[in-house]
């Protein structure tokens, strides 16, 4: 008797560029399961009723803008995502519900480690969901303070209230070309799209390290200009990579095939 399909799904707003089913399929080939993967579009409203109807899936990846909604919907939130104020993953809970994750951190502590960065002084570009994940990743880095620059100061207050619960002295300033703490050895930018544009024009130089979690369409506008001054740029296909597998083990319980969604991640991306 065959076994029954298991089924997961992205879900997020706008939705169809998402490359997280080419991940996670990509792993379940690898692991030899009967699951399938989709991508749903969900917006903050819609979030109950999708959940609802699906109720005995394996799990969701969850993105923009539902990263703060999972953990209001959530019936457990697991102390990363807690500490964070933010998630992108909800896994069956055994009484019913859900239980929100947060595997951005796991991604983004990944990409760094794997470059083989040790950064002493770290300045984020943003302060959505994905900024509060840095934090966390800072945490775990142990790199105890951090600089936000933003465009619009009274949207920071989450990612201050993060900065309180995980212990790291975070300065706020203004998102602007000749800021300071673009110096910094290690410049995350969690700005959407192309708002990031503009900062190509920035004092890049040797030494700095760029991770921009834009993967799509790559390379951006800033990882050309970081990389072109002779800064060490990381792409956020290694962050969507990392998180997609550490997403995958809670979801499978089983270790991730990181080799074969890698492979399948490239191909997507250069086709």
């Amino acid at each position: 008797m065959a076994e029954p399909v298991r089924r997961a799904a992205v879900l997020g707003r706008p939705i169809t560029h998402s490359l997280s089913p080419v991940l996670h399929t990509a792993a379940y080939e690898a692991l030899g399961l009967n699951w399938h993967y989709a991508a749903i579009d969900c917006g903050v409203d819609d979030l109950g009723e999708v959940l609802a109807e699906r109720s005995d899936w394996a799990g969701f990846s969850c993105t923009m803008p539902l990263k703060h909604a999972v953990l209001e919907i959530a019936a457990e939130v697991r102390p990363m995502a807690a500490a964070i104020g933010a998630g992108n993953t909800l896994l069956p809970h055994p009484a019913g519900g859900w239980i929100a994750d947060n595997t951005d951190v796991t991604g983004i502590v990944a990409t760094v480690r794997e470059a083989g960065l040790q950064p002493q002084s770290v300045t984020v570009l943003g302060a959505g969901g994905t900024a509060q994940a840095v934090l966390g990743a800072l945490a775990e880095l142990e790199v105890p303070r951090c600089t936000a620059l933003v465009r619009d100061r009274s949207r920071a207050r989450r990612l201050e209230r993060t900065a309180r619960g995980l212990g790291i002295e975070l300065n706020i300033a203004d998102l602007a070309l000749d800021a300071t703490a673009l110096k910094a050895e290690l410049v995350v930018s969690t700005l959407p799209g192309v708002a990031a544009d503009p900062l190509a024009d920035a004092s890049w130089r040797e030494g700095q390290a760029v991770l921009d979690v834009v993967y799509d369409p790559w390379p951006t506008a800033l990882a050309t200009a970081a990389q072109r001054a002779g800064a060490t740029v990381l792409t956020g296909a290694r962050m969507l990579l990392h998180q997609a597998a550490a997403q995958v083990e809670l979801m499978t319980d089983r270790p991730a095939p990181v080799a074969a969604m890698d492979a399948a991640l490239r191909r997507s991306l250069n086709s």
